[in-house]
């Protein structure tokens, strides 16, 4: 069975990264997802040498996405017009379900045994959280987000109101919903 609506057609851009990320398994996660997202490139802003080692990148997302890694907060440069978006789990950040994102974003996640710093809260644009009931890994974290932000700028079958896939009116006169085939 052919998808059609992937890959997504591009609106805007996104890219990815995290402060003070320490496992390279981690990173490397994330940067696999990124790829298979469509992030223009992947970012970290005072990583330590093991994570920029990258290990869990099985699709070698670096040999095809740059990957910026700053050293300290100060070095951080983003496109003109590219919307800081902080995802962290405080209690004043908008819920993911409910965010419009940026045509132009950079998103960036927290350490795995920390929050994003006070000085990076700070110069963010938006704070997003995914409305989990403790903070979830790094990587995984990212993917969620990045699906999302692929789920609404893409064009997708509405849901449908049943649950199964949407209603394929091409097989018969009656509506069917079409289930994965067993």
């Amino acid at each position: 069975m052919t998808v059609k609506n992937w890959p997504p057609t591009p609106r805007g851009y996104f890219v990815i990264g995290a402060e003070r990320i320490s496992k390279s398994l981690n990173l490397g996660n994330l940067m696999r997802s990124a790829h298979g997202f469509g992030a223009s490139y992947t970012f970290t802003v005072g990583a330590t040498y093991q994570a920029l080692e990258a290990r869990a990148d099985t699709s070698k997302g670096q040999d095809h996405l740059p990957h910026y890694n700053w050293d300290t907060l100060d070095k951080l440069a983003l496109p003109e017009g590219c919307k800081l978006v902080g995802i962290e789990l405080v209690d004043d950040a908008i819920d993911l379900p409910s965010f419009r994102h940026p045509m132009r974003a950079a998103y960036v996640l927290g350490p795995e045994l920390g929050s994003l710093s006070p000085a990076l809260q700070e110069r963010c644009d938006y704070i997003i959280k995914i409305p989990t009931r403790f903070c979830i890994n790094v990587a995984m974290a990212g993917a969620i987000v990045m699906y999302d932000r692929v789920s609404s700028f893409s064009r997708f079958a509405d849901r449908p109101v049943r649950e199964g896939g949407p209603v394929n009116l091409a097989n018969s006169d009656e509506q069917t919903t079409l289930k994965r085939p067993r």
